[in-house]
């Protein structure tokens, strides 16, 4: 009977210390809560609405931190990225990272994005567009929009031909027929406004990793020449439409 009664004493001591900590904690945070917001803030703290600002305060830091994580997150092939310039909104434009880890932008070219973060890319663009400014203090965002998914094994299967640069849908397209490169652009959405119609390239790795170069000229084609770069394209091949030149 006395070992139940001290149990039952130590039990209680146990319980009083916890509420008697538990008051503190929720004291030291509302103590904190208002000397940081001050005075018009503390009697919403302290006051009945405390509940609801702690929940509010605490859903932030849950947001803030679940940013910090995605501005941390590097780049891989088959992202999509939305890049924009608040000096040159023509510039915006949403690209797809390619097979080599690469994306096109307009002024700037081919940048490899993969294993960098989106911050990273920010930094590479502005330092490449600042001689085209006059203002220094470019202000160039760019966002993880979606990130690559897994295919199953059977989807890499599928012959794919991939586009890249100055289309306006990059990214891999499944030719399940006979396709040339015209009908692969014209999948793509057309070539972009700053596309540099005559120095379309066609790249082609053989079994042996050896690349052939294909040079298309879409001028040209269009104006009923240079019919021969229209080639069938092969699983693999990867079609690369450069940024046009000043003068082009």
């Amino acid at each position: 009977m006395q070992t139940s009664n001290s149990s039952a004493s130590f039990l209680s001591e146990a319980a009083s210390r916890a509420a008697k900590r538990l008051f503190d904690y929720r004291f030291c945070f509302k103590h904190v809560c208002c000397l940081a917001a001050g005075d018009a803030a503390r009697n919403q703290l302290i006051g009945p609405r405390g509940a609801v600002m702690r929940v509010l305060l605490a859903t932030l830091l849950f947001l803030g931190a679940f940013a910090t994580d995605a501005i941390a997150q590097t780049i891989k092939s088959g992202d999509s990225l939305s890049i924009s310039v608040l000096q040159d909104p023509k510039l915006d434009r949403q690209v797809i990272v390619d097979p080599s880890g690469q994306i096109a932008f307009p002024m700037v070219g081919h940048i490899r994005a993969r294993g960098l973060t989106p911050q990273a890319i920010e930094s590479i663009i502005k330092d490449k567009l600042k001689p085209n400014y006059k203002d220094d203090n470019l202000d160039v965002t760019v966002a993880l929009v979606g990130v690559a998914k897994p295919e199953p094994p059977e989807e890499d299967l599928k012959p794919k031909v991939f586009i890249t640069g100055e289309v306006v849908r990059p990214g891999s397209y499944v030719v399940r027929q006979r396709t040339t490169l015209m009908q692969a652009i014209a999948l793509a959405g057309g070539l972009g406004p700053f596309a540099a119609k005559r120095r379309v390239q066609v790249r082609r790795r053989d079994h042996n990793g050896d690349e052939t170069i294909f040079a298309f000229d879409y001028r040209a084609y269009e104006r009923g020449y240079d019919l021969e770069g229209n080639v069938t394209l092969h699983a693999g091949d990867v079609i690369i439409v450069p940024e046009r030149g000043l003068f082009e």
